[in-house]
């Protein structure tokens, strides 16, 4: 509750006259400022609202920019024998496959030796594929140990080695990393017993499927083979064959016996990418579309916030004119939007033919790619062009994010004045009540020398008082 104060001297309300002064000063002020700080935060919002807009549009013509969405390839045919993938260099049509045999890794595996004892010193040089390395063995070094010397060698990229154990001892094993023929496992000795092919010493561990064998193979390194429609084997080191049709890879997973079904696989066309590119940005112009009416209407029912605004006409005004435009693509060849099926009714609402839109891609996909994406990078096509468009009104330093900065900083400047005009009327206020407290005091002094005088007068001697 305000506290109100009466003057001793005069009886004015003093502090409700000083608050009625300020407060007419306050009121036009506050006005014009609640005024102006609500007509740039909805015009911040509005802008806001405006460039969100045109952004989802931007981002959804993009995708019809990037030539990796073109002349894709589906691929069909992945069963329990293969599994397939494709790029663009795949061409249209339909082959049999057979996997006759998978790819393995080659296995061998020593004799049994005691856990205890040395194996036999001297150095193994042990090599699968392209991958070579030595392994010093000392003539105390028991099978465990020689196994941790494999497996920790940095210069091993390629065998794996393990023990098992039964009855009869420890049988080191030699692993492939690697499946395929090229990465069979190759052991050379050089024992210190000058032998390096009997079975004494370290040479018992020798193996070269050309040479010596003494240690025995457990699983032979095999290439995996597959048939094409029954004429053309291929044969890979691992289960992966890539190109041997152009841009098809296929991977063996199993293979196939005598009773088993050919696999068969179908590479067909894939231009979904243009019709769902062309909806998708359909949905977001209609979109935009709606907003701009929304924005800039006017009328008996009432006005939009950008109503008359020049921003809201010229971006809309060129978006317009942008997808109505047709591009030249050479050799007396052009395309527009709406030759690939985009129509606008009445309204301005776009829609797609899809009928339109599947003939022209079917007469020329080379045609319809050019117009969205140029000839080559330097000289992008519709695309480019439109997001260059769009651009020009949605990066970060473009037109209408220069307009909400513009706003923001002056919603800024109303603060600052809120602030100093405080000042002013604090300042006001002191004024006044130091005015009216030396009223009030004058007229406290007029009062008491008033009543002084009447005093006097009436103790004057001879001085009839006059009777109430």
């Amino acid at each position: 509750m305000a506290i109100s104060f009466t003057g001793l001297g005069s009886g004015l309300q003093v502090s409700e006259i000083v608050g009625a002064l300020v407060n007419a000063e306050k009121a036009p002020f506050e006005s014009r400022l609640n005024k102006k700080e609500n007509n740039l935060t909805t015009d911040i919002s509005a802008a806001g609202a405006l460039k969100a807009a045109l952004e989802k549009v931007q981002e959804s013509m993009s995708g019809l920019g990037d030539v990796d969405n073109y002349q894709k390839r589906t691929i069909s045919g992945n069963d329990d024998f293969i599994s397939l993938s494709s790029d663009k260099d795949a061409q249209p049509g339909g082959y049999s496959v057979k996997v006759n045999n998978l790819a393995t890794e080659h296995k061998i595996m020593s004799s049994a030796f005691d856990a205890t004892n040395p194996v036999g010193a001297g150095t193994m040089t042990l090599s699968s594929g392209d991958n070579s390395f030595d392994i010093a063995v000392s003539d105390t070094a028991t099978l465990s140990e020689v196994r941790d010397a494999i497996n920790n060698s940095k210069d091993n990229k390629s065998i794996n080695a393990t023990i098992i154990t039964d009855d009869t001892g420890q049988r080191l094993v030699f692993s492939a990393q690697t499946s395929g023929v090229a990465n069979e496992i190759k052991i050379a000795v050089a024992d210190d017993d000058a032998n390096n092919t009997d079975t004494l010493g370290l040479s018992r561990l020798a193996f070269d499927k050309a040479g010596v064998q003494n240690v025995a193979e457990v699983v032979t390194a095999v290439d995996a083979s597959i048939t094409i429609d029954g004429t053309v084997t291929i044969t890979s080191s691992t289960n992966e064959f890539k190109n041997v049709i152009d841009g098809v890879t296929i991977t063996a997973k199993k293979a196939q016996g005598v009773d088993d079904d050919l696999s068969k696989l179908t590479v067909e066309e894939n231009n979904d990418n243009i019709k769902a590119g062309l909806n998708t940005f359909i949905e977001s112009y209609n979109e935009l579309l709606d907003l701009s009416s929304k924005l800039g209407k006017s009328g008996e029912d009432g006005a939009g916030v950008m109503a008359g605004d020049s921003l809201l006409r010229g971006v809309m005004s060129k978006l317009r004119q942008e997808i109505t435009n047709s591009v030249d693509l050479g050799g007396g060849n052009s395309l527009s939007l709406s030759q690939l099926g985009v129509e606008a009714d009445r309204y301005g609402k776009l829609s797609l033919d899809n009928e339109r839109l599947d003939e022209q891609v079917k007469n020329d996909i080379d045609l319809v790619q050019q117009f969205f994406i140029g000839e080559n990078k330097d000289e992008g096509g519709f695309a480019q062009s439109f997001d260059d468009l769009m651009s020009f009104y949605t990066k970060s330093g473009g037109l209408i994010q220069n307009r909400i900065n513009s706003r923001e900083d002056q919603l800024r400047d109303i603060g600052d004045e809120r602030i100093s005009f405080a000042r002013k009327m604090e300042s006001l206020e002191s004024r006044l009540y130091a005015q009216y407290n030396s009223m009030d005091l004058l007229v406290a002094n007029l009062n008491s020398t008033s009543s002084y005088i009447q005093a006097q007068l009436d103790n004057m001697p001879g001085v009839v008082r006059k009777s109430k």
